[in-house]
């Protein structure tokens, strides 16, 4: 066989698999297309006529909501401060209890395949129940408040949160942990010195995401008794004072724009 039959076989050959996997990759993407049309249908967003009819009343409320009222702008300073401090101690609470159980719930350092399957679970338990249903249940358990708001945030972002530790774990290099024991290290001294130093600008960037979701979620918790700013939203809502629902949403807006500042400038810090 000659060298340019052999070339001109190869070059046959790398076509007709560019071309099997274009034909591949075009009806998976149709297919996803057609399942988002579906969902488009199914829900309503293709129906044109009810959104053209809604159009009016939703100017109409924004011409209600018009101008902004700031008169009760001091009375909101510490139901920011509640909400800015359920963020924080709802995250540091989901990364405290998130840590061991990363370990336990990655397949790399779970002591048992029963361990990491029950690690697991539980992660998928927590994440499965939304952080406002878990409000109003500790609403009910232990009053208003901060306090069930910090307990609804931080248990619903453990099975979030650890699930993203575990993956990070996960996917580390294994070489290190090899060359510790190896080198006859302990656990400890490998978890310290081989598995830590890969995994822990993950774990941080993870959590300052964590703590920005947790400052939006924050307000909505307020709503359901759990205190801060969105208790103060619930209540002009509920007596239809619009103006002062616009103001409020705006200072909502510049809270969430200072602390997406503060979380950009922490993720560098930690780079």
């Amino acid at each position: 066989m000659s060298t340019a039959t052999a070339e001109s076989r190869t070059s046959h050959y790398y076509l007709d698999q560019y071309g099997r996997a274009w034909i591949r990759q075009t009806a998976q993407g149709a297919a996803v297309l057609g399942i988002v049309l579906i969902a488009f249908w199914y829900v309503g967003i293709l129906d044109f006529g009810v959104l053209a009819d809604g159009i009016p009343a939703i100017l109409t409320l924004g011409g209600e909501a018009m101008p902004p009222d700031f008169t009760n702008a001091w009375d909101w300073i510490r139901p920011l401060v509640d909400t800015l401090a359920m963020s924080v101690a709802g995250t540091a609470m989901a990364v405290i209890l998130s840590f061991p159980l990363a370990f336990l719930a990655a397949r790399n350092t779970a002591p048992h395949p029963a361990v990491f399957h029950l690690a697991r679970t539980l992660l998928n338990a927590l994440r499965s129940v939304p952080e406002l249903i878990m409000g109003i249940i500790f609403v009910a358990a232990v009053g208003f408040g901060a306090l069930p708001g910090v307990l609804a945030l931080g248990l619903h972002s453990v099975g979030m949160v650890g699930k993203f530790f575990a993956e990070s774990i996960e996917h580390m290099d294994e070489a290190p942990v090899e060359a510790a024991r190896a080198a006859g290290a302990t656990p400890l001294q490998v978890l310290f010195h081989a598995v830590l130093p890969q995994v822990l600008p993950q774990f941080a960037d993870v959590s300052i995401y964590r703590w920005e979701y947790n400052f939006r979620a924050s307000t909505v918790m307020g709503m359901v008794g759990a205190g801060g700013i969105g208790f103060e939203l619930m209540g002009s809502l509920r007596i239809m004072q619009y103006q002062e629902v616009s103001a409020i949403l705006l200072v909502i807006l510049a809270m969430v724009t200072l602390v997406d500042g503060m979380s950009g400038y922490l993720r560098k810090k930690f780079k």
